[in-house]
């Protein structure tokens, strides 16, 4: 299990890079969360929803993805409360406090999930949650040591160097977590070290001699991480405004405070065409080609948000001045007259008018769709793939000229009658290059050769290789072995 001494220190890339190494060696191996926050999600093959993250490990490994990797995702939906997702289905929503009631009752699910893991493997590795020096949420934890105690999983800690001050994360984590919990500990390793490693050599000396645990590694920053797309909206926090850089086709995203899915931009990101700017609250809109408004978690009050920046009216004045508009999920229902959401599934019970950019109406509802998807583009046939993520059912006259085709023939989507304002259900539309490069051409950016997915696949390769470098693979290996059940 790699726990880590904070929050984005790096366990979920360095999870996926192992999963790729140990996957090269020939194991079959599967990737593991007991307990994740994000809304940073993904559509299962059997019909549920895991995270993000542990859906790139299972790429990793080389499998599809399963509600066993991830049995607990909660969503959050507000600064103290989430949607609880247990075996990939909605089974409700809690506040931080009343959550801390339900975990011992998901304990039984999380094990059960990782036992069914384990007899289909030959090593399972587990991410972490935050991080385990969190004392104060020891009890019933079953996330970090409470998970590892009673699965009797030996834990690698894993430092952030480049946050500083690596050493007192790791000897601090030492001294305040409870003694059994620090002899699950079996080594370390610190993460994205930028220079010359010979000038760390005392500083891990240091760490081993005030915690005891030996150093499995000094991993070096890896410059491909961008690449992959990230766990949650900590994420977004390091995107420095434009990041295409110097292309022509300009992409605005307005950063929602309860963004959802924002991997469907990764792959306008690294297109060399395109400038994606995340506007940034407290600031005007800049100007734009396409201003594409993300999925969120709370529509509503992600939509007052976007209202109170004033981000409204620079997107009213876009579309007068001739520039088109892109809806995705959350931001589809945005777009729309009204949306109503009666039985509080986001947020508290009510409503409110839309943009009104688009002849359409929602009503959120306790059904959610979970479904992978394919099809072709109404409008010029081009190709397309993706998932469905949402609540709620839309209706309207804009629906007359729907934007997608799913295979089996029925209708996605919408258009504004002048043709500027277009929106769907489906994420990942971008991530196929065909349909990727049909929505450049159409707003006039160069032609690319940019293939995601098999970028994708070449960067964990890269990964992999990084970690093998860097990582003491076998010690490692010999501790998942030497693992007995408690």
């Amino acid at each position: 299990m790699l726990q880590g001494t904070g929050s984005d220190v790096g366990k979920s890339l360095l999870v996926a890079g192992l999963c790729r190494a140990y996957t090269r060696r020939g194991l079959r191996v599967r990737p593991f969360k007991p307990q994740n926050m994000s809304n940073n999600a993904a559509v299962t093959p059997d019909g549920g929803e895991i995270g993000r993250a542990q859906a790139l490990q299972a790429r990793a490994c080389g499998v599809a993805p399963s509600v066993l990797m991830n049995p607990v995702l909660l969503k959050p939906q507000s600064e103290v409360g989430s949607q609880v997702v247990v075996g990939g289905r909605v089974i409700g929503t809690a506040k931080a406090r009343e959550f801390q009631a339900w975990k011992p009752r998901l304990k039984a699910a999380v094990l059960d999930s990782f036992a069914t893991l384990e007899r289909e493997a030959d090593l399972v590795l587990v991410e972490g949650a935050g991080s385990a020096a969190e004392v104060n949420l020891r009890a019933n934890d079953i996330a970090n040591m409470g998970f590892a105690r009673a699965a009797g999983v030996p834990v690698v800690l894993a430092g952030d160097i480049d946050r500083g001050g690596v050493i007192a994360q790791l000897v601090g984590t030492k001294a305040v977590i409870d003694p059994a919990d620090a002899a699950m500990v079996r080594g370390f390793l610190v993460n994205k070290f930028r220079g010359d490693p010979a000038l760390f050599g005392d500083g891990m000396r240091i760490i081993e001699h005030h915690t005891g645990w030996p150093a499995l590694g000094l991993v070096p920053f890896f410059p491909g991480a961008h690449r992959l797309p990230a766990e949650d909206a900590m994420a977004l926090a390091g995107w420095s405004g434009r990041q295409g850089g110097g292309g022509r086709l300009r992409v605005v995203v307005p950063l929602l405070p309860r963004i959802a899915n924002f991997d469907d931009l990764d792959p306008l990101r690294l297109e060399p065409g395109v400038d994606l700017t995340l506007a940034r609250p407290g600031r005007p809109l800049p100007p734009a080609d396409l201003i594409l408004l993300p999925g969120s978690k709370a529509t509503i009050a992600d939509l007052l948000a976007l209202r109170h920046n004033g981000w409204d009216i620079d997107i009213m004045a876009h579309v007068r001045q001739g520039g088109r508009v892109l809806g995705l999920c959350g931001g589809y229902q945005m777009l729309g007259q009204r949306i109503d959401d009666p039985d509080g599934i986001e947020g508290p019970p009510g409503g409110c008018d839309g943009l009104g950019l688009l002849q359409v109406s929602t009503v959120l509802t306790g059904r959610k769709v979970l479904t992978a998807v394919a099809g072709t583009a109404v409008a010029d046939g081009v190709p397309f793939s993706g998932y469905e993520m949402h609540v709620g059912t839309t209706k309207g006259s804009d629906l007359a000229r729907p934007l997608l085709r799913f295979a089996d023939g029925r209708l996605e989507g919408a258009t504004s009658a002048d043709g500027r304002v277009s929106a769907c259900y489906v994420h990942g539309l971008f991530g196929h290059d065909a349909q990727r490069a049909a929505w450049l051409g159409r707003l006039g950016a160069p032609a690319s050769d940019l293939a995601y997915e098999a970028l994708i696949e070449a960067t964990l390769d890269e990964l992999a290789a990084h970690l093998e470098n860097h990582v003491d693979l076998e010690r490692m290996l010999a501790l998942a072995r030497a693992r007995t059940s408690p």
